[in-house]
């Protein structure tokens, strides 16, 4: 497998690294206080095509390859993680739905996203079902041409400001997919706050209480809700998060040789204590590994290889307990300074976390990784 970048990629690269320098970089910690992204950058995003860049251009995407859209994703969250939650939300919903829904949906909802238009959230998780998504308890049935939803939906990534929720549900027992507007009757939502990490990515708890929808809005068939279309969203997400991971420990490094340079302890720099370099060494290390875990699974998701879902395993299980152990160094590295709202580095510890529980909690992946065949590692 070769690991450069061809021309194209690394054009894209700059172009994502100044389009973050500008518009996300400068506002992110104000962003992060205020739990909130303005809608100018979302009219941003949707200008430059950065929402739905991995949906194919026919239908209505920009048509990113993989590795391109996993640079991306690294630039994002260097800037922003909770901006590259946003990007990863939409897209997750959007393979899904174009995936496995009906032709009449899928004509729909080419039309209402094409742009980035409509944003889409993932309705999976409620108050009493993370890890187990197989234990969701909303309750959908059949009444005429519509199907009633009942349940509610908790942490959803920007559910409060979201057009479509892709949700998960109960029918006749079996876990089915649906496609739901967020202006339908009977959707409610509340905003939630105070979370520690990705405070901007505008967290809202969805209730369904006798909310109809169409029967056309069936996401594949009946039972096939968590093992086909939440497989397929969630594969996506893990591929998002783990380069958003890498993106969270380059951003540490950043900061780290920027303030270990600058600042002097004992008559030298602090870059030139041995443990100090010790500590930059392993953050350089860390992200470089991670990185080229993240180009394997990119290389294999373009070539359509059948152990591609197993490497973004690995690469988002290396990548985000990589981007925490960068961060909790960062935050040592900057001392005192490290635990206040004067330096980056704080709220990068905070969203690291966020990755190693996000679309598949570490301990999950420890145990999926380790039933993959070895053949397919």
């Amino acid at each position: 497998m070769r690991v450069e970048l061809s021309e194209a990629q690394r054009e894209a690269r700059l172009r994502f690294r100044r389009f973050v320098q500008e518009n996300i970089s400068p506002h992110a910690a104000e962003w992060d206080r205020e739990e909130r992204i303005p809608p100018e950058l979302v009219a941003r995003l949707r200008e430059q095509g950065y929402l739905g860049a991995p949906v194919p251009a026919e239908a209505g995407g920009g048509g990113m390859g993989a590795i391109t859209y996993g640079l991306l994703t690294e630039e994002m969250a260097r800037g922003c993680s909770s901006v590259r939650s946003l990007l990863t939300v939409h897209d997750m919903v959007s393979l899904a739905v174009l995936r496995w829904a009906g032709p009449e949906l899928k004509d729909w909802f080419r039309q209402a996203t094409a742009g980035g238009g409509a944003l889409c959230a993932l309705a999976l998780s409620e108050p009493e079902a993370g890890s187990d998504a197989a234990g969701v308890r909303t309750e959908a049935r059949r009444d005429g041409d519509d199907y009633v939803l009942d349940g509610r939906k908790k942490w959803i990534t920007f559910g409060q400001i979201a057009n479509l929720f892709l949700a998960l549900a109960r029918y006749d027992g079996k876990l089915t997919a649906f496609l739901v507007p967020a202006d339908a009757r009977g959707v409610t939502r509340r905003p939630i706050g105070g979370v520690v990490g990705t405070r901007a990515s505008m967290l809202a708890e969805v209730e369904f209480k006798g909310c109809r929808v169409p029967a056309s809005n069936l996401v594949g068939k009946t039972g096939f809700g968590l093992s086909h279309v939440m497989g397929t969203a969630l594969d996506q997400g893990r591929y998002s998060v783990a380069w958003g991971a890498v993106g969270i420990a380059q951003a540490c490094l950043d900061a780290c040789l920027e303030y270990t340079s600058a600042r002097e302890q004992f008559g030298v720099r602090l870059s030139e204590h041995q443990l100090v370099r010790r500590k930059l060494t392993n953050m350089i290390t860390d992200a470089r590994a991670a990185r080229l875990l993240c180009y394997r699974a990119g290389h294999l998701r373009q070539a359509g290889d059948p152990g591609a879902g197993s490497e973004t395993l690995v690469a988002k299980y290396f990548a985000s307990r990589a981007a925490v152990r960068a961060a909790n160094d960062a935050v040592q590295l900057h001392g005192a300074n490290g635990l206040t709202d004067a330096y980056p580095v704080a709220r990068y510890l905070r969203d690291a976390r966020v990755t190693e529980i996000i679309e598949g909690s570490t301990q999950i992946q420890q145990i999926s990784i380790a039933r993959t065949p070895l053949a397919e590692l």
